[in-house]
């Protein structure tokens, strides 16, 4: 039996991949988008379903995709059980996010293991209520030990093809991003092979040259992670990943927004260079979204979470406590940051980076029926997962 049909009407603006509609209803049959209708032919329409009046108050964007998030709410994808992905597909809606990526971290190839089968056993599972799991995105292991980060140094190794088949095989051929440091795949046969198979191949936590990732880029290299953060910034003699990113047209680049991983105007510096059509909002976000401040763990270690800031004992940033929606709020404060360049950051990008755009990242007629709609202040007044509504604002 399919889901009930949904109209959603009197939309002020409704956010397409080339175009802002005016005053339109968006109609939604087992959970795609039916048609998208004006308001005359609204006003004709026989419709039985559920019907949202928004009475032109609110603007519908393409459902946040978040292709980097580590755990949030108090779990952590790391914890390898199904009550873990049912806590983030309930509680990432309300940030206005509609599909993610489940994010490992370095680890023993075990529990590596055991959190992509609990992905792998959720998604053959049938579709769930809530944010959609789109895939994983495999951090580590095989990452640069001098750029570890967050990531557990004992446990990081060199890229070895067999043990990334094993786990591709583990998560039943979901993993479509990888972050790597490519200067340790010494032959280039390991993001070959992977770049070959479809897998989106990510340089991070690197110390990699501007020269070495031109180089990789050319073996199938096609992204950047957490931009600027565990890599190499821009000097004047070897302007590094960082540079690359502004400079090599095929990398799209991970971007926290956070204030906080970048600072202000480094992300004004990006995005006057990289652009909208390369950058990809991500929230690289831990156990601790939602929750207090206070202590808590990522990849076995401990974790303070201060002012919204989340710190190994060391004083490495570990990961954020960010949300989709606070880091939209965030790029929309930068000068020249449209509704239109968000659509494109957390959705459009992501969605065409780890190849589902088939289906997610942008409001065309087939398309999943996952939205968000905003009132003019950007908060959040209904998100809608595949033709549901999973999250409305309090009154």
């Amino acid at each position: 039996m399919g889901q009930e049909a949904l109209l959603i009407k009197n939309i002020q603006e409704a956010y397409l991949p080339e175009e802002v509609l005016k005053n339109v209803s968006i109609l939604v049959e087992d959970g795609r988008i039916a048609n998208i209708l004006t308001q005359e032919e609204t006003a004709n329409l026989s419709f039985a379903g559920e019907v949202i009046d928004v009475k032109n108050n609110l603007k519908l964007l393409p459902g946040f995709i978040d292709a980097h998030i580590h755990g949030g709410y108090g779990v952590d994808i790391m914890d390898a059980t199904p009550e873990t992905l049912q806590t983030l597909a309930e509680n990432l809606p309300s940030e206005g996010t509609t599909s993610y990526l489940a994010t490992t971290i370095t680890q023993s190839d075990e529990e590596i293991s055991n959190a992509l089968k609990n992905i792998a056993a959720w998604t053959t599972d049938g579709q769930k209520h809530g944010a959609d799991l789109a895939g994983v995105h495999l951090e580590g292991p095989f990452v640069e030990v001098s750029k570890a980060g967050a990531q557990p140094k004992q446990y990081i190794t060199e890229p070895d093809l067999a043990k990334f088949l094993t786990w591709q095989d583990d998560a039943s051929g979901q993993i479509r991003t990888i972050t790597m440091a490519p200067e340790h795949d010494k032959t280039g046969e390991f993001i070959k092979t992977l770049a070959k198979s479809g897998v989106n191949i990510s340089a991070g936590h690197t110390d990699a040259s501007f020269q070495q990732i031109k180089d990789a880029t050319k073996l199938g290299v096609r992204q950047l992670t957490h931009l600027c953060n565990a890599m190499n910034g821009i000097h004047h003699r070897d302007i590094g990943a960082v540079g690359a990113s502004f400079q090599l047209k095929d990398l799209r680049a991970e971007l926290i927004s956070d204030g906080i991983h970048v600072v202000p105007e480094m992300l004004q510096l990006i995005f006057d260079n990289v652009g909208s059509d390369r950058i990809i909002m991500i929230t690289d976000a831990m156990r601790a979204k939602g929750l207090e401040d206070g202590e808590y763990e990522l990849g076995g270690q401990p974790v303070i979470v201060k002012n919204g800031q989340a710190n190994l004992k060391s004083g490495s940033l570990a990961g954020s406590v960010l949300t989709m929606i606070d880091a939209v709020k965030n790029m929309l404060q930068l000068d020249g940051v449209s509704l239109q360049d968000i659509v494109k950051m957390a959705a459009v990008n992501p969605a065409q980076q780890v190849g589902i755009f088939d289906r997610k990242g942008s409001v065309e007629v087939g398309k999943d029926a996952d939205f968000v709609l905003l009132n003019d202040e950007v908060d959040i007044a209904y998100t809608v997962c595949r033709g549901e509504v999973v999250y409305q604002e309090r009154e």
